[in-house]
């Protein structure tokens, strides 16, 4: 039998950097959104006798991301000039790097619930500048018609250029994942898909395992993760089933079409030659010294796969919790904060599991992101809560109440648990009282504790805390509950 087919894939994914203004010129970079064309000047719309000055705080954020990666930084890079036509694109060439990129040969830790750990190369990291944004307008066939709008034009970005070493939609949405939290907790990129802060093109070739690689496609311009798994699975099964019928895949770029669930041809693929690329002559070489290199890596936090080992093994929290305290590096820094008002071995599990079980399912819920969370508990107001949690002066189930309450009204835990009567109960008598009652009320309970079916005792308890309204602390009681029936 024949061997299987294996999908061959890698990612070109561009991302803009984080800088208030584009990489050429002072024009601002907050053109998403704003009247079209408000954020232009001759230099980024390509007017004759312009010249380029390089924004230095890109040159740094793209070191950065470099770094972040595990590139190895060349000493000296070259812009080169790539050329072709395009209305978004006023100079008819894109400033770019080419034979000699910032960055080369990193590497990205790879991992998932359904993708085992891989390491995925990176081929290189180079810089350049956006292209415009056309707007198609359809009307009648007399009016059909397209805008376009130079606010993006000149915007840095970094192209980071995976090795062919993806092998399945799920690995490249894992890549994916693993990339953008990296380059935001660096403070890199923001990386909004939304605004286009982080662009997707995919090359995708199928070959027998073993064998060589494949004739190669190229799927361009995608912007969400779903759409690069979509399209990936899609493209795997289109050139799968040519290959079956001894069919010939063809080298070109395609389309991806959400609403038809499809790629469709754009173009043929262009090779290096097509773009004709030379150095600009406008800009000397971008030289990166050992000092600045170094520098950027002292900036570096640390980042989110070891902040995940140590919330693990410093604040005693599952693998899964600290996945999820981690999603974003404010997200990180927010527990952080709380820990260092909490006990790190008794009471920030506690924090930890409020926050990604309840806090977030209420942002989640109400549609908030975190910076709301921060103006109404912030980490002192959590802090306390998970102490008076850890301390049994709250149960579990109060605390979620509260916490719910601190978000809506930014009150502390301390005025609201005096507002509604105070704490949890741990009197003695008064529990006895409860323990009692519940006793009488629960039988058949009691009768299943007595022939040793121990986990019946959670039915009395729970008999317990209704007659207390919630107040009891739920560990006395089943204290007492064992005491008074098995006596």
């Amino acid at each position: 039998m024949s061997a299987p087919w294996e999908m061959i894939c890698g990612l070109e994914v561009h991302v803009q950097l984080a800088t208030r203004s584009k990489l050429f010129c002072s024009c601002g970079t907050d053109g998403f959104g704003a009247s079209p064309n408000s954020r232009i000047c001759p230099v980024c719309t390509g007017q004759p006798g312009v010249l380029p000055v390089l924004n230095g705080e890109a040159a740094k954020l793209a070191v950065k991301a470099a770094l972040a990666l595990g590139c190895e930084i060349r000493d000296e890079s070259i812009f080169a000039r790539k050329n072709y036509f395009y209305p978004d694109l006023p100079k008819a060439y894109q400033i770019s790097q080419y034979e000699k990129p910032l960055a080369e040969n990193g590497a990205l830790a790879v991992a998932a619930k359904d993708v085992p750990s891989k390491t995925v190369g990176l081929q290189r990291i180079h810089m350049e500048e956006d292209a415009g944004k056309l707007l198609h307008a359809i009307g009648s066939e007399e009016l059909d018609y397209s805008l376009v709008d130079f606010n993006r034009a000149g915007i840095p970005l970094v192209e980071i250029v995976s090795k062919p070493d993806i092998r399945s939609s799920q690995e490249a949405y894992a890549y994916l994942q693993a990339l953008k939290e990296i380059l935001q907790f660096a403070g890199v990129s923001r990386c909004d898909m939304e605004k286009g802060e982080m662009r997707v093109d995919a090359n995708i070739s199928m070959r027998r395992t073993g064998e060589p690689f494949g004739t190669r496609v190229e799927i361009k311009n995608l912007n969400s993760f779903k759409a690069v798994r979509d399209a990936l699975d899609y493209e795997s099964r289109r050139q799968t089933a040519a290959l079956e019928k001894g069919a010939r895949v063809v080298q070109e770029t395609r389309l991806w079409d959400a609403d038809a669930q499809a790629t469709a041809p754009m173009r043929s693929k262009e090779e290096a030659h097509d773009y004709r690329y030379f150095p600009d002559p406008d800009l000397p070489p971008l030289r990166t010294p050992r000092s600045l290199v170094e520098a950027m890596r002292r900036e570096l936090p640390e980042l989110p796969e070891a902040r995940r080992r140590r919330f693990v093994e410093e604040y005693g929290l599952s693998n899964s919790i600290a996945e999820v305290l981690t999603s974003s590096r404010e997200m990180a820094d927010y527990v952080d904060a709380v820990a260092a008002i909490t006990n790190p071995v008794t009471a920030t599990p506690v924090a930890g599991n409020l926050i990604a079980t309840v806090l977030l399912g209420i942002l989640s819920e109400r549609n908030l992101d975190l910076s709301r969370c921060l103006e109404s508990v912030p980490p002192e107001s959590l802090g306390k809560l998970t102490l008076m949690i850890a301390d049994g002066r709250v149960s579990k189930s109060m605390g979620k109440d509260i916490l719910a309450e601190m978000l809506a009204s930014g009150r502390s835990p301390e005025e609201i648990l005096r507002d509604s009567g105070g704490g949890q109960v741990q009197d003695v008598a008064q529990l006895a009282q409860w323990v009692r009652a519940a006793i009488k009320q629960s039988p058949r309970a009691v009768a299943d504790v007595k022939s040793g079916k121990e986990r019946a005792i959670g039915a009395i308890v729970g008999a317990a805390m209704k007659l207390s309204q919630g107040k009891a602390n739920p560990a006395i009681l089943n204290k007492l509950i064992k005491e008074e029936i098995l006596k």
